[in-house]
């Protein structure tokens, strides 16, 4: 029995607009009422997508985001952290020395806001990602904490040929996932949406047979196939779509409401 859903953010459960539709917000309103988890999964702080968690209604004592795309279970309610992983300043070094080396813009993510590293500016990050603090700042000057990840944040273009050229050696350092046609994630190895996902079904009393996950993109993949229902946008990547128990329309045209409305027409 389906008893969680879990929905990434761009290019699912958001419009082009990056709205969530009138129809979706009513279907995933419905189901909550109806005492279903709906957990919003993101690469963002939580901060950055508050509105979305109030325009659904998740601010219940047991509402709980997955953000940085696994790496933090957070309590909508409280700012509880209910599960974190992350890395340390020196596990960031052979990423800094690569993007040193080839002139490469960086952002560096903590728990509660963004290091702008200022070595070589030309991020899009901060047209990206809203309602959080962003510091500029030398790579060299980063203070000695813990990490969620690093970005790059640069047009799909300059994107393109850096990860094509990717070293092995970062691929072997890093969970390295492609969230946006902008954007590129450096997350620590073992860390994605389906590890923050066991967490909290853990802490609900459920396991991944109780789940089930909406997304389009590579960050999205391995809570697709860990869920009993993995469904993937019409939009969706191909090689995430091989891994879907189903496939849904495009969030242009409320694939996630309709794929609701079909499976739980019993209870809407």
């Amino acid at each position: 029995m389906i008893k969680t859903i879990a929905l990434d953010l761009d290019n699912t459960l958001l419009n082009n607009r990056k709205e969530i539709s009138a129809r979706n917000e009513a279907v995933l309103k419905r189901l909550h009422e109806q005492g279903i988890h709906v957990v919003l999964c993101t690469g963002r702080p939580i901060n950055a997508i508050w509105p979305y968690i109030e325009q659904l209604g998740l601010t219940m004592p047991e509402d709980y985001t997955i953000t940085f795309n696994g790496g933090l279970v957070i309590n909508n309610l409280t700012k509880e952290h209910l599960f974190e992983r992350g890395m340390a300043k020196q596990d960031l070094q052979p990423l800094l020395s690569f993007v040193e080396a080839n002139e490469i813009p960086l952002n560096v993510l903590d728990f509660d806001q963004v290091y702008e590293l200022n070595d070589f500016p030309g991020s899009v990050y901060r047209t990206v990602l809203k309602n959080i603090k962003f510091e500029s700042i030398a790579s060299r000057h980063l203070p000695e904490k813990v990490y969620s990840k690093a970005v790059m944040a640069i047009s799909p273009e300059e994107l393109s040929p850096i990860i094509k050229h990717l070293p092995a050696s970062l691929k072997e350092q890093y969970h390295a996932v492609q969230s946006q046609p902008m954007i590129m994630e450096f997350l620590p190895i073992g860390v994605n949406k389906s590890v923050g996902l066991k967490a909290l079904l853990d802490h609900f009393g459920e396991d991944f047979s109780n789940l089930m996950s909406f997304g389009d993109a590579d960050n999205d993949l391995e809570m697709i196939r860990a869920a009993a229902q993995g469904i993937v946008m019409k939009n969706g990547l191909p090689q995430v779509k091989a891994a879907a128990t189903a496939i849904t329309d495009s969030n242009e045209r409320d694939g996630v409401a309709k794929y609701c409305e079909r499976y739980f027409a019993t209870q809407l």
